[in-house]
């Protein structure tokens, strides 16, 4: 039973019923949801048709949360390999080939040994190739520009790119509280 439930996860919304993130999408396993719930914590938005059971007490399992109290966003994220990958999209900024996060590196635009610094400014995906191709030289020398400046994203940018990245598994019971690009349907 127990590995079963790990298929109902939790949908966890801010208090604004804005997800906490996009990619990767905010979830709780069962199990933090639950305990949420009984500490009153957050409201139950929506339910799977499935029950747990405890000695005294009987529980929907709850497929969207919303925490009660607002925790707010800061205006910049934390400059880290996964954002960075993020804000470029899974691409590798050189060649333009979309790649899964496990394949890309991250490159100085201005090299590390040249003076360049490890920022969101200087900063770009790449895939191993072109990382190796353009070595420890500038742009200039190498030939290799990235398609895009390399800018320091707001929180706000880096959930919309995350947007983009719908995950494997939705349940119908959240689509209503996600807006990926999908076509609404017109009246």
């Amino acid at each position: 039973m127990e590995t079963q439930l790990k298929n109902y996860p939790a949908l966890v919304l801010n208090a604004d019923f804005q997800p906490l993130n996009y990619f990767p999408l905010s979830t709780w396993s069962w199990q933090n949801a639950i305990k949420a719930v009984v500490l009153d914590r957050v409201s139950i938005l929506s339910e799977y048709d499935l029950f747990i059971h405890s000695p005294s007490s009987r529980f929907r399992l709850p497929s969207v949360i919303a925490l009660k109290e607002y925790v707010p966003v800061n205006q910049y994220p934390a400059f880290t390999r996964f954002n960075v990958f993020l804000r470029d999209g899974f691409r590798c900024l050189y060649c333009g080939v979309p790649h899964a996060s496990e394949d890309l590196t991250f490159d100085h635009v201005m090299p590390r040994s040249r003076g360049g610094r490890t920022t969101w400014t200087n900063v770009v995906a790449a895939c191993g190739h072109c990382n190796l191709r353009k070595g420890g030289r500038t742009p200039v020398e190498s030939g290799l520009h990235p398609m895009a400046k390399p800018i320091r994203p707001t929180t706000y940018q880096l959930r919309e790119n995350g947007r983009a990245f719908p995950p494997n598994y939705l349940h119908e019971s959240w689509r209503d509280f996600l807006y990926w690009d999908t076509e609404l349907e017109q009246a």
